[in-house]
């Protein structure tokens, strides 16, 4: 089971490690979800979040007016994390289950998964579940990281990420990741970014940076979708009026809707 779930026990130890939500994570959230889904369309919404992890992303939804959030992930130090970052919410639910043990039917108005859908053996299952979950003509949103421009990720990285780091204990893939931190961070400050992600990332302090490396060095699974691929999986669910946006031009945000009716 732990291979088709993929990493959760060391994404706790991650999260364990990087709790804090931080200001400069509602850029980010803007970016993964806007266009596709503003602002104002939050607000008095029921919410989905799978995968939620420290619940940086169910945070910012809430700021913004949903109605409710159901936040589910597996590990115990993930979901007590997230307890405390929106613990000042009243009416968020925080429980343990899994992306394929979603046992809700038409309960809510967006279901979202940000940086899960790409860690996952299955993840037509777990859109499938994401799906159900929903209300007919409700959304479902999913954020993946991006073939285009992360070609020599796919290349070379993955595969040492495979072979190497992936079977690594998880405390030392973390010591290793502050070496390709610290040439990140001093190559991006002596060079004018070549996209919009490393203008982004330009602005990170460098435990944020570092969080960000080690999140790439961890996972047993990371796949990356190109354009075509990533829209595929959404409409092999049955969602419809599918739409993408290229986000910091390394990653792609793919909303569609559920069917209203057989003829929608």
């Amino acid at each position: 089971m732990d291979d088709i779930k993929g990493s959760p026990e060391r994404f706790g130890y991650e999260w364990g490690k990087y709790c804090e939500i931080l200001p400069i994570y509602q850029e980010q959230f803007d970016r993964w979800t806007s266009p596709l889904i503003n602002k104002s369309e939050w607000k008095e919404k029921k919410i989905l979040d799978v995968g939620c992890g420290i619940g940086r992303n169910s945070y910012w939804p809430l700021t913004y007016g949903a109605h409710s959030a159901l936040c589910i992930d597996v590990d115990n130090r993930t979901l007590e994390c997230a307890k405390a970052n929106l613990e000042k919410f009243n009416s968020v639910d925080i429980i343990k289950r899994s992306a394929y043990e979603i046992d809700e039917s038409e309960r809510f108005d967006i279901a979202f998964s940000i940086g899960v859908i790409h860690h996952l053996e299955d993840p037509k299952l777990a859109l499938s579940n994401m799906v159900k979950a929903v209300k007919p003509g409700g959304k479902i949103l999913i954020w993946v990281y991006g073939y285009e421009n992360n070609e020599w990720i796919v290349k070379f990285f993955n595969p040492m990420r495979k072979m190497l780091f992936s079977r690594l204990p998880i405390s030392f893939v973390h010591f290793l990741s502050a070496f390709p931190t610290c040439l990140l961070y001093i190559f991006i400050r002596l060079t004018k970014g070549k996209n919009e992600y490393m203008n982004l990332i330009r602005k990170f302090s460098f435990p944020h940076l570092r969080s960000i490396v080690f999140d790439q060095m961890l996972p047993k699974i990371a796949n990356y979708y190109k354009e075509d691929e990533a829209k595929d999986l959404m409409k092999s669910v049955g969602l419809v009026d599918v739409e993408t946006n290229w986000v910091n031009e390394m990653s792609w945000a793919v909303i569609g809707k559920k069917k209203i009716s057989n003829v929608d």
